[in-house]
């Protein structure tokens, strides 16, 4: 179990069940902070995709989707961003945007931690963070797409998401098949 207070995130430990003091912070991130978005996309996109996409598409879409002035017209369209630091290091991002406002319905676009860092809790502390800011700009719903063959689907579902519906988007040449989970925040 997970939360976030400010500046600080306790992560409880399995073991103990204690809560353990940890010198994680999450701060939304601008334009200056393209660089260090790209450092960590170009660090965590290829082994995330590479069970269930080929090379090629995985370098297709990291291209699409990651160079720097995708991000920057990402942000200019409406995306906000959160930098995820451990101390100094930065170690995750995600992104979320206004889905659809007369249904108030956001959307997750993205949420990546360093694989040295998944598995520990920090995930979770990320998603009720979107969760947190798009209740409070006054969202009833979160919708995120998860690829059909991706693993993170069961940790979608351990944290309230359900399958909404299916969608296979064109990429270029290629397609993401995924499903569109939903969580209701009221």
């Amino acid at each position: 179990m997970a939360f976030y207070t400010g500046a600080t995130i306790f992560v409880a430990s399995t073991i103990t069940s204690q809560p353990m003091r940890s010198n994680f912070s999450i701060r939304e991130a601008a334009v200056a902070d393209i660089p260090t978005i790209h450092q960590l996309a170009e660090a965590i996109w290829e082994p995330t995709y590479r069970p269930i996409l080929s090379r090629e598409q995985i370098d297709y879409m990291f291209e699409a989707i990651y160079t720097y002035e995708a991000l920057e017209r990402q942000m200019l369209e409406g995306q906000t961003f959160l930098l995820v630091l451990d101390g100094d290091e930065p170690v995750g991002f995600a992104a979320y945007s206004v889905k659809d406002s007369a249904k108030a319905v956001y959307k997750l676009n993205k949420i990546y931690l360093l694989p040295s860092r998944q598995g520990s809790g920090l995930g979770k502390v990320m998603l009720e963070a979107v969760e947190e800011r798009v209740r409070k700009a006054g969202a009833r719903y979160l919708d995120l797409n998860v690829n059909k063959y991706n693993k993170a689907k069961a940790f979608y579902e351990r944290c309230g998401y359900q399958v909404y519906q299916e969608e296979d988007i064109p990429i270029g040449p290629y397609w993401m098949n995924d499903f569109v989970m939903r969580k209701a925040l009221a």
